[in-house]
């Protein structure tokens, strides 16, 4: 039996995960900020501990990590899922909205990282998935911001797997790419209210797509669980996992023009260094 330990369990990808974690036996500590959702949606499976979370609150997550190990014994999975988009231009956006995905999505993140981290190195095991996108790879109009924060996820993810791998800990960044779940909803999707006629063609017509295309995804989000489910077994787990089409083909064509980048200006790049004797 595994113990995973989830956040954003109530919904989406996290209780998708949960579903099936649970189905095949493992525990799991699902977490989310409203704890009567988890249990509406699980009932009072053996297996379950379900806790209120609110991933910004450094000491909520220390106490969730604690529970865990009070109830189980251990963490084998830290599922890092918590987490909301932001829509509008990089200018539309005020502070108090960039101040706000921040918390979530970069802070919470290792709010629970950082408090489940002394039980997996006691351990010498364990594995963390964070949960970054399409976005975290490469930037687009209309979602700035969002995507500064899944790229701040990605970089994280980078030292950590560097830091972890010596004491048995593996670390993977997950990649998605547009999955039919309530992302591009209210309910996970901020949209900045301040318009800007400028950015009309940019990400005033991202704003439009997005609406079309809300639940019209191409992803399946049971596949990705499923997928999610049979990756904790992989021994030796890559860096990065990206899971849908447009994902790999996001990752292939800036590949491509950063290789044609590096072809351009080659020779002005290493020009910048000293000269050599």
């Amino acid at each position: 039996m595994k113990v995973w330990f989830i956040t954003g369990a109530s919904r989406g990808f996290g209780a998708l995960v949960t579903d099936r974690a649970l189905a095949q036996g493992d525990a799991v500590v699902a977490t989310a900020r409203n704890p009567n959702a988890l249990m509406e949606r699980f009932s009072s499976h053996p297996n379950l501990l379900p806790l209120a979370l609110d991933v910004t609150d450094e000491a909520q997550a220390a106490a969730a990590a604690r529970a865990a190990i009070d109830r189980f014994g251990r963490i084998d999975i830290l599922l890092n899922n918590a987490g909301f988009g932001l829509m509008g231009a990089v200018e539309e956006a005020s502070a108090a909205e960039i101040e706000a995905i921040y918390r979530t999505n970069v802070f919470g993140l290792l709010n629970v990282t950082r408090a489940v981290l002394p039980h997996m190195r006691a351990a010498r095991a364990g594995r963390i998935l964070n949960i970054s996108s399409i976005g975290g790879y490469r930037g687009g109009a209309g979602f700035g911001v969002y995507c500064s924060t899944k790229f701040a996820v990605e970089g994280l993810s980078e030292a950590l797997h560097a830091e972890l791998a010596p004491l048995g800990i593996h670390v993977t960044v997950i990649e998605p790419g547009y999955f039919r779940t309530d992302f591009l909803d209210a309910s996970s999707l901020s949209v900045s209210p301040a318009r800007i006629a400028d950015y009309d063609a940019s990400a005033g017509r991202v704003r439009s797509v997005a609406t079309d295309l809300s639940h019209q995804q191409p992803g399946d989000p049971a596949r990705l669980a499923e997928v999610l489910i049979a990756f904790v077994e992989t021994p030796e787990p890559p860096l990065r996992l990206p899971l849908g089409s447009d994902t790999v083909a996001a990752i292939e064509a800036k590949h491509e023009a950063d290789r044609a980048i590096l072809a351009a200006w080659r020779a002005v790049a290493v020009s910048t260094d000293f000269a050599t004797p």
